[in-house]
């Protein structure tokens, strides 16, 4: 519910501040005292498209607050919590529009977009007026609304998931489709690659194993044969030789060297050891480095084939074993994938199934409904002056989609034998604005959460039509809150609420303000609408007489 609209410097508004009340609340003025102003107002702090110039002139900004009261389920709970703002029982809209034509929004004293706003505008008020381009003549939300006055909310949500089932179902198999038609168009690779693979089997850490080994063996190969120049050089045929001759010599003559060459054996004895030592050392090492050049020549051939391998399918040589698990994965999904096909095709083929009986189903209900609301818009036609008028629902057969294969639009004749059409093809403005409140009062259905506000939808109907007219929006306003803009007495009359827009002229300024009426000056503007400017008594007296009602 809207409960309060504070407006400053806003067009010929300098400070006004509304209060407004649950049922139905109106407001009347003389033509140009400022009413279509005060819905320009509203629209700019909901974020609604208007006039680019809004800010009163002299005055370096102009800003416009409402607060609406918020009850437990409103979905623009949903709304500000899906944007992160502030929430409560409360919501404030604040919007400055400054003089450079710059525009700022706060909901509930926190900075928010435009975006935010309007989304949060279309939970909270409704406006209908003769020249209604959207809402209940967009026809593209004859269906939702025909849902609405059925009740069929659940077996909507019914249709919208098995449409949600059904869509899944075609994208996986889509999807199985697409990718088994890329393995197919690969398979000769994927096979000789993955026998490749296979007869090669490299192991992660084998190529550096491999190249370790091979540098060793090439290195064993350059300095074994300077080993073995070593072992011959102090082998008997070399320095031991030499050695055994030297120290045979030397005991020759020690017996009559009288123990001069005794030191000379000992040296030998020892250096005789040491080399025994050397030799053993020698021969080790020999052991050591000896390698089988035909194991080289196998060494390098696998480092060799590995790196190759490697570089064909650029990966490298530690994942070659899990590039070729890959390669396996995608093999056997071309071998399992005749076996997917035809499941996924079975799931999509039951999927269609669930969503054409759900479709089925809610179509027959939007029929039968479509019938329910024809007859209760007849009952309504009629007090409003239309009964030769025929309203009709059309429920055909469109493209299947979420929400079913349904296509609704309201359509009307005017008079008997005419043809029928659009809402807004066929009706004349007085009779559109009928229309549209007739349609408003059956569909109300739910709408209690809404603000609706009527901007001279009784325009071009007067007597008892227009007191019709009255009638239904009282009856609409029972429960939730509208605001109706009129020139007629006879809906002023049925207001629980009513507020007089008027001009003032002070220091040659032209300013706008609103007043909320008493009793006794309801009775005055009452007069004033039915007699024009001079209120008469016989004017008076039918002013009382349409608010006794």
């Amino acid at each position: 519910m809207l409960r309060t609209l504070d407006i400053r410097d806003m067009l010929i508004i300098d400070r006004l501040e509304l209060g407004f009340a649950d049922g139905l609340n109106v407001l009347t003025g003389e033509t140009g005292a400022g009413k279509s102003i005060l819905l320009d107002c509203l629209g700019f702090v909901l974020g609604w498209r208007g006039r680019a110039e809004l800010v009163r002139q002299g005055a370096d900004q102009g800003e416009v607050t409402a607060v609406f009261e918020l009850p437990e389920g409103h979905p623009a709970h949903g709304i500000l919590a899906e944007a992160g703002l502030p929430d409560g029982a409360e919501l404030i809209l604040r919007r400055v529009n400054a003089r450079d034509g710059r525009k700022t929004a706060y909901i509930n004293d926190r900075r928010a977009s435009g975006e935010v706003l309007r989304a949060l505008s279309a939970t909270l008020v409704e406006l209908h007026g003769q020249q209604d381009d959207g809402g209940l003549l967009n026809t593209r939300g004859h269906r939702v609304m025909l849902d609405s006055f059925a009740g069929l909310e659940a077996q909507g949500e019914a249709v919208r998931a098995a449409w949600a089932t059904r869509s899944r179902a075609a994208k996986a198999l889509a999807f199985a489709q697409a990718a088994l038609a890329e393995v197919r168009a690969e398979e000769d690779y994927l096979r000789h690659a993955v026998a490749e693979l296979d007869a090669m089997d490299p192991q992660a850490g084998e190529e550096a194993k491999l190249d370790a080994l091979r540098r060793q063996m090439q290195a064993a190969e350059k300095i074994r044969g300077d080993v073995l120049r070593a072992r011959d050089a102090i082998s008997p045929s070399g320095a031991e030789g030499i050695l055994r001759d030297a120290d045979r010599w030397l005991q020759g003559a020690a017996d009559r060297a009288e123990g001069r060459l005794d030191p000379a054996l000992a040296a030998l004895d020892r250096a005789m050891i040491e080399l025994g030592e050397a030799q053993s050392s020698v021969e080790a090492a020999l052991d050591a480095l000896a390698f089988d050049p035909n194991e080289l020549e196998r060494v390098e051939e696998r480092l060799f084939a590995i790196r190759a391998l490697a570089r064909k399918h650029d990966v490298l040589a530690d994942d070659l074993g899990a590039f070729a698990e890959g390669l396996r994965e995608r093999l056997k999904a071309l071998d399992a994938g005749e076996g997917d096909l035809a499941r996924l095709k079975s799931e999509l083929s039951a999927a269609e199934i669930a969503y054409v009986r759900a479709a089925d189903a809610i179509s027959t209900a939007r029929k039968s409904a479509a019938g329910r609301l024809d007859a209760a818009m007849s009952a309504e036609l009629a007090p409003l002056k239309m009964e030769r008028a025929v309203f009709t629902t059309q429920v055909t057969r469109a493209e299947a989609g979420p929400e079913g294969h349904d296509s609704v639009a309201f359509t009307v004749a005017t008079n008997p034998g005419a043809p029928a059409g659009p809402l807004n093809k066929i009706a004349s403005g007085g009779e559109l604005s009928r229309f549209l409140l007739a349609l408003k009062v059956v569909l109300s259905r739910g709408m209690d959460a809404l603000v609706m506000i009527f901007d001279e939808i009784d325009r071009g109907v007067g007597g008892a039509t227009a007191d019709a007219v009255g009638r239904r929006l009282a009856l609409l306003s029972q429960g939730a809150q509208v605001l109706v803009v009129t020139h007629s007495p006879q809906v002023a009359a049925r207001g629980g609420h009513h507020f007089r827009v008027q001009k003032q002229v002070a220091n040659g300024m032209t300013t706008s303000t609103v007043v909320a009426l008493t009793a006794r000056e309801r009775e005055d503007e009452i007069a004033r609408m039915i007699s024009g400017a001079e209120v008469t008594e016989a004017a008076r007296a039918a002013a009382n007489e349409l608010l006794a009602g």
